[in-house]
C-alpha cells in the first residue's frame, strides 16, 4: 500500500500517522521524499488498514493498494531513480558507470595491469572473479582469498573500486574490504545468501538467474532491500533459451521493463550474454543505446591464454575503442 503526502504535510499530524501504522498496525514503512512530496510504502499485512479512513485524513493526497509482492524496489514505493554511490562513482538516476576486468584474478601482475588499462580507458570500476562458479568441478574454481587480494593492491595501484562474486556465506569476512559485492546467476534465489547481504551496507550487484523471470529478480532484491540494504543494482547477464549461436539470450527488452517497474540502476553483461567476444561491442551499443545505467565487461591482457572465459573476454584495445563507442551513443541518449 502507498500512501501520498499533501505538499507541505502538518508534521504532527505526520507523526501521528506514523505512529499509528508502525504501533496500531504493526507496519514496516519505506520512505521516499521528493522535493514536493512524501511517498509512504507500507509493508506488510495491509488487508487489516481502512483505506477510507487514512484517505480522510487532511494530510493525506491519496493512497493505493499495489498487487506486486516486492514492495522495496518498486517503483511506486519509490517514483525517483535510485543512486547508488560506490566511492566517487555513482550509478543510476543519469549516472552511467563502465565496470571492467578480467573473469579470474590470475596474478598480481596481470589483474594490476589489466586495471591500469581499463582505468585509461575510461572503466570507473574494476571487476574480476576470486571465487569462480563452474560446470565442471575440473575447471579452474578462482584464487579465493588471494584473488582479493590481489584485486586490493589493484584497487591501491589505481584507486579503482572493486567488484567481485560472493559463492558461500561462510566467506561473507572475506568481503569486508570489497567495494561492490556481486551475486551470480546462479546465487539470485540462495535466499539465505540474500537476506545476510541485507544485512550489510555494501552494494550489491545482483545477476539475474540462467531461467528466471523478472518478477523473480525483484523478489530477490526484495530480500536484500528487506534486511535495509537499498544499494542493489540489477544486472542482466542473458537468459538460456534454445538458440545455441550464443552463450545465452540476452533480453534487452528488459531494460525498460525494469525501469517501468522497479527505481533500482540496470546494467548489462555483454560478455556472458553473448559468450564471443567479437559481438561485445554491438551488443554494449545496444544497451547503451537502450537506456542501461551501466555495463559489466570482460577484459584480459591474453584472453587466448586466459584461465577462465577467454573466448568472451576482449582485449584492452578492444576495450578503449568500446569505451569511446559508449561515450558517443552516451550523447545522443542523454540528447533524446
Amino acid at each position: 500500500m502507498i500512501i501520498v503526502l499533501k505538499p507541505n504535510a502538518d508534521e504532527q499530524k505526520y507523526k501521528k500517522l506514523e505512529a499509528f501504522i508502525k504501533g496500531d498496525l504493526g507496519l514496516d514503512i519505506h520512505y521516499s521524499r521528493g522535493e514536493k512530496s512524501t511517498i509512504l510504502g507500507l509493508v506488510g499485512d495491509t488487508s487489516k488498514v481502512d483505506i477510507d479512513a487514512v484517505s480522510a485524513l487532511d494530510i493525506v493526497e491519496s493512497v493505493t493498494r499495489i498487487q506486486e509482492p516486492y514492495k522495496a524496489a518498486n517503483r511506486k514505493f519509490h517514483p525517483m531513480d535510485s543512486v547508488i554511490t560506490v566511492g566517487d562513482v555513482k550509478i543510476g538516476g543519469g549516472h552511467f558507470a563502465k565496470i571492467a576486468g578480467p573473469c579470474s584474478v590470475e596474478t598480481p601482475e596481470q589483474i594490476i595491469g589489466i586495471a591500469k588499462s581499463v582505468k585509461a580507458s575510461g572503466a570507473h570500476m574494476l571487476r574480476g572473479g576470486a571465487f569462480k562458479p563452474r560446470t565442471s568441478p575440473y575447471a579452474f574454481q578462482g584464487l579465493g582469498k588471494t584473488g582479493i587480494d590481489y584485486l586490493l593492491e589493484a584497487k591501491k595501484e589505481t584507486g579503482l573500486p572493486i567488484v567481485t562474486e560472493i559463492m558461500e556465506l561462510t566467506d561473507l569476512d572475506l568481503f569486508a574490504d570489497v567495494d561492490v559485492i556481486q551475486v551470480g546467476a546462479r546465487n539470485m534465489q540462495n535466499f539465505r545468501l540474500l537476506k545476510e547481504l541485507g544485512t550489510t551496507d555494501k552494494p550489491i550487484l545482483l545477476k539475474r538467474g540462467l531461467a528466471n523471470t523478472v518478477a523473480e529478480l525483484l523478489m530477490s532484491a526484495e530480500y536484500i532491500m528487506s534486511g535495509g540494504n537499498e544499494k542493489v543494482i540489477l544486472c542482466e547477464r542473458g537468459i538460456r533459451t534454445f538458440e545455441t549461436s550464443t552463450r545465452n539470450t540476452l533480453d534487452l527488452a528488459v531494460i525498460p521493463v525494469l525501469k517501468e517497474k522497479t527505481h533500482l540502476p540496470v546494467i548489462i553483461d555483454p560478455s556472458h550474454s553473448t559468450g564471443h567476444s567479437r559481438y561485445v561491442k554491438s551488443v554494449s551499443y545496444g544497451a547503451t543505446a537502450a537506456g542501461a545505467d551501466g555495463l559489466i565487461i570482460e577484459v584480459h591482457n591474453d584472453p587466448e591464454n586466459a584461465w577462465s572465459d577467454g573466448q568472451q573476454s576482449i582485449t584492452p584495445e578492444a576495450f578503449d575503442e568500446i569505451s569511446k563507442g559508449i561515450d558517443k551513443f552516451r550523447e545522443v541518449v542523454i540528447s533524446l
